[in-house]
């Protein structure tokens, strides 16, 4: 049985019912996934009844049977990872796939001289390099310096050593591409994530401003007692309306690359203002802010929020509030069509100089080190269109920002 998965899922705090687990199973039992011959699902918790399933189809079953909301889906991949880590498949459908040109299949060390040695390429340059190395190549390269491949140092593919260069496919290493050729799916930021400690509320506090709105609802206790003194005890029930924080925040946030090794602070960030702020909107960006933005990850493509409808929907009231870490090319920053993604019409400071113009009250919150911001480029840039109004994630950097921000 896989009564131990069950457990797994329950213990990562997920909404997962009996019910929902037994339809898991009905659904192994008839056969809903097929098995692929010299496949198997062999790691503990699981009987024979279950063996010979491929990990993906039964993950798809699981998800589908087990998790209703997709907020879950990180929380479910997580755990799902956690549980069958180690697992793998082997069976005749790989051998349908085709070698992928970009596959990662070595990794080159090179001397401090060697790489000191590899030239930088113009951003126009680069382009039509890269255009005309696609007309030219035919077949998969590795440890060059001039084709599309893996390793060596040429300024296209991944898992080389160049300074600046086009990565296709492939994961981040050096982090030093200026474009990425290639569709990246993100996970949304868990707003439910429980505080490690209370200090960003607290921080968070220093903005809130409360005021009386709406109806009498709420009884005056002084305004009562001072009215019935001097009606010679007989009761004068006074009355006042609701206290309501009427704080307006427009939080955009950063999302993949870089910012994955800070998922989890964000979140505990994301989790507070959303408990701290009634008032909130937020939507997502990647490294730099240009014409749309996203509320979902994994409809970004087909849901987009042109950032001038923001810009008209949301009032100057609002306080605006970037949460990043500024760590990308520069090109992204001020070269039209300089995004990692898409060829953008209009550069990134185009874009946060305009809403910072829209929203007088704006900071800039970095989950990185301090100490790291002066030898990276384009945090130097940001700080720069910010006003220098970049403060780091952390209790004081917040303080500093809710203190900015109130003013």
């Amino acid at each position: 049985m896989l009564i131990d998965f069950f457990y797994t899922l329950r213990n990562a705090q997920l909404p997962v019912s009996v019910s929902e687990y037994l339809t898991l199973l009905k659904a192994l039992q008839e056969g809903v996934v097929g098995p692929l011959r010299n496949n198997s699902l062999g790691t503990q918790g699981t009987d024979n009844a279950h063996q010979g399933y491929s990990i993906d189809d039964f993950y798809f079953l699981s998800r589908m049977s087990l998790i209703k909301d997709e907020r879950h889906y990180d929380k479910f991949d997580r755990a799902f990872a956690s549980y069958f880590k180690g697992v793998q498949f082997v069976g005749e459908l790989m051998s349908t796939v085709p070698l992928d040109w970009v596959k990662k299949a070595l990794e080159k060390e090179f001397t401090p001289e060697q790489l000191a040695a590899i030239q930088k390429m113009g951003w126009d340059e680069l382009m039509q390099t890269l255009k005309k190395r696609l007309q030219e190549q035919k077949e998969r390269h590795e440890g060059g310096s001039k084709w599309i491949g893996t390793g060596g140092t040429s300024p296209f593919g991944n898992a080389g050593a160049n300074p600046q260069g086009v990565r296709i496919g492939g994961q981040s290493q050096n982090k030093s591409a200026v474009k990425v050729w290639e569709q990246r799916q993100y996970k949304d930021y868990d707003d439910t994530v429980e505080l490690g400690t209370r200090n960003i509320k607290v921080a968070l506090r220093r903005l809130r401003r409360f005021a009386r709105e709406g109806a009498q609802e709420e009884l005056d206790i002084d305004d009562t007692i001072r009215s019935t003194a001097v009606n010679a005890g007989y009761l004068d029930i006074k009355m006042v309306p609701e206290r309501h924080n009427n704080v307006k925040v427009l939080l955009l946030m950063d999302i993949g690359g870089t910012m994955d090794e800070h998922v989890s602070r964000v979140e505990e960030l994301f989790s507070a203002v959303k408990t701290e702020f009634k008032h909130l909107e937020f939507f997502y960006f990647h490294n730099c802010v240009y014409d749309f933005l996203w509320k979902n990850n994994k409809r970004r493509y087909a849901e987009k929020f042109p950032t001038w409808d923001i810009i008209r929907k949301y009032n100057k009231d609002h306080k605006l509030i970037f949460v990043g870490d500024a760590t990308m090319s520069p090109y992204e920053i001020v070269q039209p069509g300089g995004s990692v993604e898409y060829n953008n019409e209009e550069p990134g400071a185009t874009w946060l100089q305009r809403l910072t113009h829209a929203y007088p009250k704006f900071a800039w919150i970095n989950p990185e080190p301090q100490g790291v911001w002066q030898y990276r480029q384009s945090v130097s840039m940001i700080q720069e269109l910010m006003g220098q109004k970049m403060y780091p994630l952390n209790l004081r950097g917040l303080e500093e920002a809710m203190r900015s921000l109130s003013k």
